[in-house]
């Protein structure tokens, strides 16, 4: 289960980072300035840079670059939406200025200046959730078609509702059928995108399969923010592929100025979409102020031991087979467990038919939208806290992510500044964390990396007998 850290920031950072006695020294490696060694420190094994910044405080200090990536891309979606961001910029200046050369070397002001980036993520990924919803409406639970298409189409897959919303008004009437992609399939449950009856369904699972998905639809495609995958050799399928604002592609043409007509004019000259007949369906819009409504209901389940624990399982996808121990581990719950997911994570696991609780209307999945709504995972967390009497460390929630890029890590970061412990997290370290980093991280927040599924949901799962 999580646990909610009683210690300030400044309190975590006192602990001491933990080493191993003989262990061997981590790599860093850093050219940012001209004091770097030919190739930059640590490139012929170095462990201290010239500047006798160490191996740790490089790292951390990479942490920080990932993370300010990751807050800048929720940043630039909750302006464009005319969110005040003027908090979160502050936070992104100070920590850049923190990585200059010769600025900082001290262990425990890195941790603390970590926690603030993650805090800066919780009130950014706050923002973007308030301005989606006064925009669009707040989601509802929705089934959406999956892999069945028709007619004139485009696909739009990235992240940005709000150019969504731009180009189901601009093809309205002109007999155009939208489809959704990976992280836009959340799209289906805001009342002012779904009022659109030309936005018909799903195509396809998270980013990783857009290179094999796009050379096959044969219709137009328009990607609005990460994740793009540059063509493959063989494939034709930039020809009618569109980029919005800060994506791009070489070969893929560019949407300026909000103006969809090229892009229009491409779908209506490509052929009518065939080999997309699939009866499958998809659950999505389960934001966590739509759950909130079934407060009531929870707290009864789990006052009368109908649900036994909530599973946090959510996060980016990768490519690869590793990806597919969520799927276990989602498809090895027992039936008194509610599944909570966000992300393109979920694609591994989100055609499964999950149900209900048994005894209750209760569903056992519940989708709360793209990966910066998993700030609703706390929201929840909250509201059964209050609801229940059950402080925040005692709640039946264990949270296991998978990661794969910048976002993930300022999404952890944030579950780290507000205390969040014992999170399980994989499908493989992430690289630029080394062993004293992991230690500490262990140590201090209890963090673990996934193992097998079945070991791993032995571990989590709460005795019933006992809860």
């Amino acid at each position: 289960m999580p646990h909610i850290l009683r210690n300030t920031p400044s309190d975590i950072a006192s602990h001491p980072v933990v080493k191993e006695e003989n262990a061997s020294p981590p790599a860093m490696f850093c050219y940012q300035c001209e004091m770097s060694t030919p190739g930059g420190c640590g490139s012929d094994g170095q462990t201290v840079g010239t500047c006798l910044k160490d191996a740790n405080l490089a790292r951390l200090q990479d942490i920080m670059l990932f993370g300010l990536k990751g807050l800048a891309a929720y940043r630039e979606h909750a302006r464009e939406l005319g969110a005040d961001t003027t908090a979160v910029d502050d936070v992104m200046s100070e920590t850049l200025y923190f990585t200059l050369t010769n600025v900082n070397f001290n262990f425990e002001e890195h941790i603390a200046q970590l926690m603030k980036l993650g805090a800066a993520g919780v009130q950014v990924m706050d923002k973007l959730s308030q301005a989606h919803t006064c925009h669009l409406g707040v989601p509802t639970p929705v089934r959406v078609s999956q892999n069945r298409a028709e007619g004139k189409a485009i696909l739009v897959s990235g992240h940005n509702l709000d150019m969504l919303r731009k180009l189901l008004e601009a093809t309205e009437g002109k007999g155009i059928n939208i489809y959704t992609h990976s992280e836009m399939l959340p799209a289906h449950a805001y009342p002012s995108l779904r009022k659109y009856r030309h936005l018909k369904g799903n195509i396809g699972k998270s980013w990783t399969d857009q290179t094999q998905l796009f050379q096959r639809w044969p219709g137009a495609i328009v990607i609005n923010t990460n994740c793009i995958v540059p063509a493959r050799k063989g494939t034709d399928y930039y020809g009618r592929l569109f980029t919005y604002k800060i994506t791009g592609a070489e070969g893929a043409m560019k949407i300026v100025d909000d103006d969809f007509g090229p892009l229009i004019e491409k779908a209506l000259s490509l052929p009518e979409i065939t080999g997309f007949d699939s009866d499958e369906t998809l659950m999505t819009g389960h934001h966590y102020q739509s759950v909130l409504g079934l407060a009531p209901q929870i707290l009864e389940a789990l006052q009368a031991g109908k649900i036994r624990q909530f599973f946090v399982i959510a996060g980016c996808d990768a490519p690869g087979n590793a990806g597919n121990y969520y799927r276990e581990l989602a498809a090895s719950l027992p039936l008194d467990c509610v599944i909570i997911t966000s992300s393109c994570g979920k694609f591994r696991f989100n055609d499964l038919d999950f149900g209900v609780v048994p005894g209750t209307a209760i569903p056992r999945y519940l989708d709360l939208g793209q990966c910066n709504d998993s700030n609703g995972a706390v929201h929840i967390a909250l509201a059964l806290s209050e609801a229940t009497g059950i402080a925040l460390d005692d709640l039946p929630v264990s949270i296991v992510l998978s990661w794969m890029e910048q976002k993930a890590v300022i999404i952890l970061l944030a579950l780290f500044s507000l205390g969040i412990r014992n999170i399980y997290l994989g499908p493989k370290p992430p690289q630029f964390v080394n062993a004293d980093i992991l230690d500490f991280l262990v140590v201090n927040f209890g963090l673990h990396l996934t193992g097998t599924a079945q070991d791993d949901l032995s571990a989590l799962l709460i005795d019933k007998k006992a809860a």
